[in-house]
């Protein structure tokens, strides 16, 4: 079983550094870094706060599945970081490219990924069209951790699931 680790883990960390190392270029480094704020606490807050309380219904009531999806999906993050306590990629590997002010709290799971699926998952599974849009903008916010040097795809794949899983939980407990 350990091997198979070693394996999964080469596996991540060559993943991250094609996409940390090879992919950069101008323009998306401009654009990712501003896009990978959609799932920073400010956005994320803001957003599914102003659809809840200023949007009429059903957008209103979808807005709160949001913000308590958000809100109850950091309770796993926040265990996970405790008890699997890994060094961000830019700290852990000499070649990391990362910009200005990187985060350095623990890597596992991704924050930004599982705000940006708690907080657009409620909204998908209400008006399905909206899959089309929010699930490239969630994607996308996965992808620039990667890409800013902050997080392994590991840590993206397991915060979009915890995001994924509490929000689609939230929604079916509602009704």
């Amino acid at each position: 079983m350990s091997r198979l680790f070693v394996k999964f883990q080469e596996y991540d960390r060559n993943v991250f550094m094609w996409i940390n190392g090879r992919l950069h270029n101008r323009f998306m480094n401009f654009w990712l870094y501003y896009f990978t704020h959609l799932g920073g606490a400010t956005s994320s807050i803001a957003v599914s706060l102003l659809i809840w309380l200023l949007a009429p219904a059903p957008w209103s009531t979808t807005g709160l599945q949001a913000c308590i999806a958000l809100a109850v999906s950091h309770i796993p993050v926040a265990i996970a970081k405790k008890l699997y306590p890994r060094i961000r990629p830019y700290l852990a590997l000499p070649d990391t490219i990362t910009f200005r002010n990187p985060l350095t709290d623990h890597s596992f799971p991704s924050g930004h990924t599982t705000a940006v699926f708690s907080v657009t998952v409620p909204f998908m599974t209400m008006e399905p069209f909206l899959l089309l849009l929010l699930l490239p903008v969630a994607l996308i916010v996965g992808f620039s951790r990667i890409y800013l040097g902050l997080h392994y795809p590991s840590d993206v794949l397991a915060g979009a699931t915890i995001g994924t899983l509490v929000a689609l939980a939230t929604v079916a407990l509602w009704t």
